[in-house]
């Protein structure tokens, strides 16, 4: 947030309010901006402080201005950046976090943040959810997350969900052809799946999870981000596979578990099909360990695959990390 603290003299630029934005990042760029002091519109004119002189964008002149004082970070506050995600609008401080009370009391002041829980637990069972705790703000926990395009309404004590995967959705996303058949193994609410199904409108996309309130806001999702090529499947994922063949993609985002789905994923894979696999590794044995397993079942199926892709996707915990193996089965 940024508040008003007074004014004063400086040098600026006047320009016609039409070439304002594109002369204000110009002198960005150049790093001549007063970022301390707001820009001024006098009529049809801008009045951009700037902090020397500079020639070639127009009249220089002097002018008072509003003096501009940015508001404490949390950073400036405690000395330290505590360990805290936000989905939606809603903070999740670490539960290790100790001066938990006094985080919340801060990040409840930013405007982008109504509610701000504490997880009790780290996040185990079969569903992936974590107990939580209301430190302030509203007392609730369902949210609405915006990323990469799409809107995503979800309950973070119900629902496993991390926006620490932002970039590896995209990435899978574009890995995708239109018309191509895309089968989510384990979709929770639907980030992997509506981000396909809402670029490629041509893709079959088949979500399927077993947690009744991660398929109950998969439902609300679909209708939410108007994606009507997503068919959503409740129950254990090699119960719900049966039936389906000739997949181009499988995404398995289950990290903990994959091995004992892969061989139900082996069989509805198509020829030349692309299997997304995550697990969580050891940093001494990142991708080798969990490769071999992979080509063992495989191999026991009569099968073989080709890695394509073999990535570090994010720390976990001390000493190892979630990874993701793109495999093409021939």
């Amino acid at each position: 947030m940024i508040v008003s603290k007074g004014s004063m003299e400086s040098l600026c630029i006047r320009v016609l309010k039409k070439a304002g934005e594109n002369t204000r990042l110009r002198l960005t760029e150049l790093g001549v901006i007063d970022k301390n002091l707001k820009i001024k519109p006098v009529g049809e004119e801008l009045l951009i402080p700037v902090v020397r002189h500079i020639e070639g964008f127009g009249d220089v002149i002097k002018d008072d201005f509003e003096e501009l004082i940015k508001e404490l970070s949390i950073l400036d506050i405690l000395g330290y950046s505590p360990a805290f995600e936000q989905v939606g609008d809603i903070a999740i401080i670490d539960r290790h976090e100790k001066d938990a009370g006094r985080i919340a009391d801060i990040l409840v002041r930013q405007k982008n943040i109504k509610t701000v829980v504490q997880a009790e637990t780290s996040v185990g069972g079969e569903f992936r959810t974590r107990g939580l705790s209301v430190l302030a703000g509203e007392k609730r926990t369902e949210t609405v997350y915006r990323e990469n395009g799409c809107r995503y309404l979800l309950d973070i004590a119900e629902v496993y969900f991390t926006p620490r995967l932002s970039t590896e959705r995209m990435r899978i996303r574009d890995q995708v052809k239109d018309g191509d058949k895309v089968v989510d193994m384990f979709a929770g609410v639907g980030p992997f799946s509506i981000l396909i199904a809402k670029k490629f409108p041509g893709a079959r996309v088949i979500a399927i999870d077993k947690n009744r309130a991660a398929i109950r806001y998969l439902k609300k999702n679909v209708e939410l981000n108007k994606v009507r090529n997503v068919e959503i499947r409740e129950g254990d994922a090699m119960e719900e596979i049966r039936g389906i063949s000739g997949a181009d993609h499988v995404i398995m985002n289950l990290p903990h578990l994959g091995l004992e789905f892969l061989e139900g994923a082996l069989g509805i894979i198509k020829k030349g099909g692309v299997i997304h696999f995550y697990a969580i590794t050891h940093e001494d044995d990142l991708f080798d360990g969990i490769l071999y397993k992979i080509e063992d079942i495989a191999r026991r199926l009569n099968m073989q695959i080709i890695p394509l892709n073999k990535r570090v996707v994010r720390p976990y915990a001390p000493y190892q990390h979630n990874i993701c193996i793109d495999f093409r089965v021939i």
